[in-house]
């Protein structure tokens, strides 16, 4: 009986020695995917994986203040539902087309392929593999939903076709993704410029002091200018839509 070929051999590919082949694997499965749908441009959703749809909330929790954040499902799924009308209706018209992309969990990642869904278009999902919280909603295109082992291959793909990025409030994976974006770009360690903006300035502004990192020269007053807060759907809507049509 012959030995199983290498790559087809399950002991030898889960072993230490081949994680390096699984590295590879989630760059190339997503590059191929990606190469043969023409996906190009994507606008980036970040947001919390605890913040339910509104059929899922539940009573108050007077010991929590997540209840205070519900509206951002909804306004999460209200631009990209604008966002993926503007696409279909504007840019594919003219080739280019900006599909929304979330990490494919539920909370506002759900809420952003929500409103692809219901604006009839695609949506990318690129999911994590985590003990809890994370698993794929369904609101996902099927042939875009991908599921990864790493997070640095994962994060890749977060920037790779990224033509803007929109952050609702969220935890640490929220700021993790969000303070990588930021950096990358104060450090010019990225091509293409990617346009940031935060959604909910009493969030934001409660959270993190950006001028007091400028006043203790921690940041540069330039550093403020790599991102923009939006308030309501319409001014999110206000401040995207311009930076996307330059692309066209």
């Amino acid at each position: 009986m012959r030995p199983p070929r290498a790559y087809e051999n399950p002991e030898f590919m889960y072993s230490e020695h081949a994680r390096s082949l699984r590295i590879l694997a989630e760059y190339y499965y997503p590059l191929h995917r990606f190469d043969e749908l023409g996906v190009t441009d994507t606008v980036v959703f970040f947001g919390s994986a605890r913040i339910p749809a509104p059929e899922k909330r539940q009573k108050p929790n007077p010991h929590s203040r997540i209840n205070e954040f519900d509206t951002f499902y909804d306004a999460a799924r209200e631009v990209s539902r604008r966002l993926t009308s503007w696409n279909l209706e504007t840019a594919v018209p003219k080739g280019r087309s900006f599909l929304v992309c979330t990490g494919g969990g539920p909370g506002i990642m759900e809420a952003s392929n929500r409103g692809a869904y219901d604006a009839g278009g695609q949506s990318i999902g690129l999911n994590i593999e985590l003990p809890k919280e994370q698993f794929p909603n369904p609101f996902i295109s099927d042939e875009l939903n991908f599921d990864f082992h790493y997070f640095f291959t994962r994060k890749f793909w977060f920037l790779y076709y990224a033509r803007a990025l929109i952050a609702f409030p969220g935890g640490y994976g929220t700021l993790d993704e969000l303070f990588e974006t930021l950096t990358l770009q104060q450090t010019m360690n990225i091509r293409n410029r990617v346009p940031v903006f935060l959604y909910g300035k009493r969030f934001w502004e409660r959270l993190i002091d950006f001028d007091f990192l400028v006043e203790y020269g921690l940041i540069s007053p330039q550093d403020r200018d790599l991102f923009q807060t939006v308030d309501t759907v319409q001014e999110a809507m206000d401040a995207m839509i311009p930076v996307l049509e330059k692309q066209l």
